[in-house]
Parts: structure tokens; sequence; C-alpha cells
């Protein structure tokens, strides 16, 4: 199992202009490819990150003699990620039917992420040290978490700090989980998640709280002189809250995502296509804000870590519109409708519950239908656990009785 483990760095001056040197060398390695691409691929040739890779080593010495100022890797990497970039857009391009899908654009100074990659080989790991090429020890916030190979560092910017981003292989055990209980999840905007064990959790829609000061800042912004140092530094309060606003959404993921995967063994969703709600103008601030598509990814690679499992609903699966007590639907439910009346039996419930409890329905439906009846053995061991307990429990008031105490006085209990 491959883990990345991200960790905020503590640089010099001198090492933080190394590392704008090496994000400035990968940005513009990008464009110099995808510009080479343009051009090879106008003459009828077809060209590819390797071809790029070598050509540019063969006329860097005379042309970009600068590069040599910085890690190998960065412009390598650079080509490798145009390279993957048209790989992702002729899949899309034929998986969407013949819709125009986005071709890969040139990086823009201040626009783009400023990142770059280095080898294994590259670097070192000691403590909470990282030795980087060219410029040594560089002092880490914290140290690594995770033991084995070590593959690859990402050295990336967030507002004006650094972070490095190191990736390694891990050994993958098998977990034995002891609860295999099962959960529907119905995610959502009024609540972000809601469980269907009648839980519900509400997202801390960190942009909603901030958007009067973003809104603020951003019209400081607009107004400052270009390239002054006052509209550098208003660009920089800018993107430290924008910085602030993903902590507080990334945190709340993955407390919840953890708390989730840790309690229940199965975990079923409804498969939703995030992309497409965001089409949606009236609802589409409030759908980023929450953070639909973060949760799905954190369950999906946190389950099984856990000895887990995540199962999902196809997402036309009418959840909301079915009765769960005798099937019929109710298709002029609206989203204005928070609470599910069915109209042949009466059957009322809240909304996002009664979808939750559809979706547990289905997806242990399609885990039987696949895999067979769900935490059978678990579920018996666990009944056995209790009845046992149960008899203990039942024993222990018997002799407490015989004795004229009271159970909570003979195991040396308090009562209250």
């Amino acid at each position: 199992m491959i883990m990345g483990h991200k960790i905020e760095l503590v640089p010099t001056h001198e090492q933080e202009t190394y590392f704008r040197k090496a994000c400035g060398t990968a940005r513009f390695a990008y464009n110099w490819g995808l510009a080479r691409w343009n051009e090879l691929h106008a003459a009828g040739e077809t060209p590819n990150a390797l071809s790029l890779k070598k050509e540019l080593n063969a006329i860097k010495s005379e042309q970009f003699p600068w590069m040599y100022e910085v890690t190998k890797c960065a412009p390598e990497a650079a080509l490798a990620d145009l390279g993957r970039a048209f790989d992702n857009y002729f899949r899309d391009l034929h998986k969407q039917g013949g819709r125009r899908a986005r071709r890969p654009q040139f990086k823009k100074k201040g626009r783009c992420r400023d990142r770059f990659y280095v080898s294994n080989d590259q670097f070192m790991v000691e403590g909470q040290k990282i030795r980087l090429p060219h410029i040594g020890f560089i002092p880490m916030r914290e140290g690594l978490r995770f033991q084995g190979r070590i593959l690859g560092a990402t050295v990336s910017r967030e507002a004006d700090r650094w972070f490095v981003a190191v990736q390694v292989d891990v050994e993958e055990t098998p977990v034995k989980r002891k609860s295999q209980a099962p959960v529907g999840i119905d995610l959502g905007v009024a609540h972000a998640a809601t469980l269907s064990s009648g839980k519900h959790y509400d997202a801390p829609k960190s942009l909603a709280k901030h958007l009067k000061k973003l809104r603020r800042l951003s019209r400081s912004l607009s107004r400052k002189e270009k390239d002054s140092r006052n509209r550098e530094k208003a660009k920089m309060q800018l993107s430290r809250l924008h910085r602030r606003i993903a902590n507080i959404r990334r945190d709340w993921a993955h407390r919840l995502t953890t708390n989730l995967t840790r309690k229940y063994g199965l975990i079923a969703l409804e498969d939703l296509a995030v992309g497409n709600l965001m089409h949606n103008r009236h609802l589409a601030r409030a759908i980023a804000d929450v953070g639909l598509g973060e949760l799905r990814h954190q369950l999906e690679y946190k389950a099984p870590m856990r000895g887990g499992q995540v199962v999902f609903v196809d997402r036309f699966f009418p959840s909301s519109k079915e009765c769960r007590q005798c099937g019929s639907k109710n298709n002029v439910l609206t989203l204005a409708d928070r609470t599910f009346v069915c109209p042949a039996c009466g059957h009322t419930e809240d909304r996002d519950l009664h979808a939750s409890r559809n979706i547990l329905r289905e997806g242990l439906r399609i885990i039987q239908t696949t895999q067979g009846p769900w935490g059978s053995h678990a579920c018996g061991q666990v009944a056995s656990t209790r009845r046992r307990r149960f008899a203990s429990r039942l024993a222990e008031a018997g002799r407490a009785q015989a004795r004229g105490k009271t159970p909570e006085e003979s195991s040396g209990r308090e009562h209250v």
C-alpha cells in the first residue's frame, strides 16, 4: 500500500528561494513541453513525454543553463505530468462520447500551484529533517509516521508555507474487525451526513462563515496597483484565508471519516456525481463548502485500511422517493420537502433518515448478491457475547440477592 505523509517544512530564506526556483523550472519545463507537443502534433507527429525529455536534456546546457541550479527531477517530473495530462485528455475525450474535453493548458505564475517532485535517490529523511539536493537538510514539523520503502517526495507551497509530501510503500497487513456493523449514509447539504442509525453530522461550512471576510479581501486586492508591494501583501492575506477555509473543511472530513471507518464494518453510500451537482448554480457553493467528493474519497481508502468495506448504490436508485415500508414511490417529492410521506401507506419519516435507511437496505442487497450474507458469523458472535454477558449479570444479581446486597454493593461499585 502506498501512503503519503504531508509535513510542513521550516526553510531558511535561501532554501525558500531555491524552492521558488525549482517550482519556476518545473513550470517552465511544462510550458515548453506543451508548446513542443502542439508543434509536433500540428506537423503530423506523435509526441510523448519520453521524447520531450530527451530533447530537453539535449538543448538545456546551451539554451537553459539555469536549469542546473535545481534538481534534475523538477523538469523531468513536469514533462511526465504533461504526458499523463494528455493521456487523461484523450481517455476522457473517447469516454464522453465525443464531447469536448479540456486540453492541457499553459501554467501561469501566480495562478497554478507551486510544486516540484524529487525522486527517492535525491533526498533522505533523518528524524525530523529532510535532505534535499543543493540545499542540504531542512527541519520538518514532525517525523515520518510510516515505515517502509520511500518512493519520492513532492515539495509544494500553500500561501506562505512550504510542505513536503513523502510517498512510502508500506506493507499491507490484513485487519480483523470485532464489529461488522453496517451503516447507510445519505450525503447532503442540510446535513452533511445522515446515518441510518439516526445520527447526523453537520459540516462546519467554513466558506459560508468566512465569506464576508473573503469578499472584503478580494475587493481590497482588486483595488491595489499591479506589480506593487501592497498588492503582494493583499494577495498573501487572501491566500492565507483560503488555506484556513480549506484546512477547517479537511480537518472535519478526516475526523468524521476516521470515526465512521472505526465504528462500522460496512458503509453504504450513494454513487453521487458531485461534478454534475456542481452545475446547479443555486447549490454549487453549498455543495463545495461541504466537500462531498472529499468525504467519499477518504471513506474509500480508510475503510479497507481498517478491515471495512464501502459499497456504492446506483445514483439513480430512488432512495428519497421509495417508501421503505411498502415500496411505493412518492414522485411529487421535491428538494424543499424535508419530510417523506408515503402516499400509499402513510409512512412518515425524516427525508434524510429515510434515504439513509433505503441506502443501507440496497447496499446489503448488493453485498448479499455478490458476496453472500454480510457479517453473519460476526453478528452471531456479537449476539452470543451479549447473551453471555447478560447471563453473567443475572447470576451476579442472584448471588447478591441471596446475600441481601445490591449488585452494585457486591461488585464494589457505587450505586448512582
